[in-house]
């Protein structure tokens, strides 16, 4: 698919967009497939499902800056409105879906399981970076830290919606 035809799929659509940027060699892909396919049929009367190969749509990804798959992109009205990358489980995709197809603010957040699981790991880093005089250890354990709560940083998420619309 070319960037017209999909500009046209997205705008033609007449209600909300889940597309999702996938690849048949992808195991996280094969893995969220079916779930995604099951919450289309059952959002099917207010949501449109998308499934896009990335390797038949470069020009696709490369305009939406999409590096990495599976990729879960929603749009409403033709604009971008949320954004996943990595396999999520079936609640956190049925909450973007949810959001999207009743005009809420879709917003995507990590479980808490995995907050806590980067935190933990993070610190964990950071403190045996520190103890054994690693900074390249602290300063990985300082990341994955940051990973475990960025999507409630305002710094970030002004950063990141620059980098998304350009």
């Amino acid at each position: 698919m070319n960037l017209a035809e999909f500009h046209q799929q997205i705008s033609n659509a007449g209600r909300p967009v889940v597309v999702d940027f996938w690849a048949a060699w992808c195991v996280p892909c094969r893995v969220t497939k079916p779930i995604l396919e099951k919450l289309a049929h059952r959002y099917s009367d207010r949501v449109l499902f998308l499934p896009v190969d990335a390797d038949q749509s470069r020009e696709v990804l490369e305009h939406f800056r999409v590096i990495g798959i599976p990729t879960v992109m929603t749009f409403r009205n033709g604009d971008v409105v949320g954004r996943v990358t990595g396999a999520r489980n079936e609640s956190g995709y049925r909450a973007l879906f949810e959001a999207l197809a009743n005009g809420e603010r879709v917003e995507i957040r990590i479980s808490t399981f995995d907050r806590m699981l980067r935190l933990g790991a993070g610190l964990l880093f950071a403190a045996v970076g520190f103890f054994t005089n690693s900074w390249l250890l602290v300063g990985a354990g300082g990341l994955i830290v940051f990973l475990g709560f960025y999507d409630h940083c305002p710094v970030w998420k002004a950063i990141s919606g620059i980098l998304h619309t350009r």
